[in-house]
């Protein structure tokens, strides 16, 4: 399932760049013609030193109008560090073009999650078909709020399960959409403190369920009727559940692994959650981010995310302090470690103020917390 990915993708989780001032070549013909199955990705890893600045091979060959469309029998100049950059002709249009990763090769992965500012004004789950405590599909659910909807109309049924916010820590949320009562001190725990203004980044809704509306209320009956139907990720609905319309796409097709934009240079980006995990996650694993549409960032925005430097006390100065041996903040007596890299992670669903990603390939695992940075960073 992976390999195709790992081929495509591997060099553009390891390092990406949109530009260089200068690129070294290994081993390489003045040409290259393009075989099925072939992206300027892995064309790059083949013939480069860093092969993740594939956009150095698309600006020498001016005959790629786009590319993520190159198609086999197309003729490329890999001359161009002599800046000899013959025009090439293009090959026989006889096969469909190639593209980024398929949606098929991560999909499997992916976790139906979705981002809102507010859940108050959401239609919600009242009452379960013979009163009971779970529900699923086959069943019905009475729903409250539902105005303005039609029968046949489908739902998603999803669960408030997070609040986002920095630099407050996030907090989780009970079957209700109510904050748990200190969930946040777990949470600041692994926040680091910074000075950026208090910002709500909005409630995280996970997917329990899909559903149509059988029927609409009338006379006393003062809910709807909804018809569960999807499996969505195997949990039941419950009473305190919200809908939202179904999204026809939730998803890109294909998704094309890009270096962040340059607006997001400087942005304090913090992994804030991992999907179905506690606190850390590994390759294949779905990590929310701090930062979305808002401030520039994507789809197939591709991210590294590092450890901060822990500050630890100073024992050969001072061996017999009594204050903690490790800190998240610099302080007297302390010595600051350096940032440690941990993995690489792409884009793949973006909201205001919060973007999902699929960690794809890494050396360490990746804890709540950990910073986001450019994919080309190195300390």
């Amino acid at each position: 399932m992976l390999l195709r990915i790992r081929t495509v993708v591997a060099a553009a989780m390891l390092t990406v760049a949109a530009y260089a001032t200068a690129v070294e070549m290994n081993g390489h013909p003045t040409t290259y013609v393009v075989q099925k199955g072939d992206t300027l990705w892995d064309i790059s890893a083949r013939f480069l030193k860093k092969p993740w600045l594939w956009p150095e091979i698309w600006q020498a060959n001016p005959q790629v109008a786009n590319p993520h469309l190159i198609y086999p029998g197309d003729v490329l100049s890999l001359a161009y560090l002599d800046r000899v950059v013959a025009r090439q002709d293009a090959g026989p249009r006889q096969e469909a073009p190639i593209t980024g990763i398929p949606l098929s090769q991560v999909e499997p992965f992916l976790k139906e999650l979705s981002v809102v500012d507010r859940i108050d004004h959401l239609p919600y789950v009242a009452g379960l078909e013979d009163n009971r405590l779970r529900a699923t599909s086959g069943q019905l659910a009475y729903v409250h709020g539902l105005d303005g909807a039609a029968v046949g109309q489908r739902y998603a049924v999803v669960r408030p399960t997070v609040r986002y916010a920095l630099p407050k820590p996030s907090e989780d949320l009970d079957a209700s959409g109510r904050t748990t009562p200190g969930s946040g001190n777990l949470w600041k725990d692994f926040t680091v403190p910074n000075k950026r203004p208090h910002q709500q980044l909005g409630y995280e809704l996970a997917k329990v369920n899909v559903g149509t509306i059988m029927r609409l209320p009338s006379g006393k009956v003062d809910v709807a009727t909804l018809a569960l139907q999807g499996t969505g990720d195997g949990r039941e609905v419950r009473v305190g559940d919200r809908l939202v319309p179904v999204e026809a796409t939730p998803y890109d097709l294909q998704f094309f692994p890009h270096v962040p934009a340059p607006g997001t240079d400087g942005l304090d980006v913090r992994v804030l959650a991992v999907a179905d995990m506690l606190l850390s996650g590994g390759a294949r694993d779905v990590i929310a981010l701090s930062a979305g549409s808002a401030q520039g960032v994507d789809n197939g925005t591709v991210f590294s995310l590092w450890r901060q430097g822990s500050h630890v006390k100073h024992v050969m100065k001072v061996p017999n302090s009594s204050q903690m041996d490790d800190s998240r903040v610099d302080g007297y007596n302390r010595l600051t470690m350096p940032d440690e890299y941990a993995a690489h992670a792409m884009v793949f669903r973006t909201f205001d103020n919060v973007s999902y990603a699929l960690v794809m390939e890494g050396i360490k695992p990746v804890l709540v917390g950990y910073n986001a940075r450019h994919p080309d960073a190195t300390e």
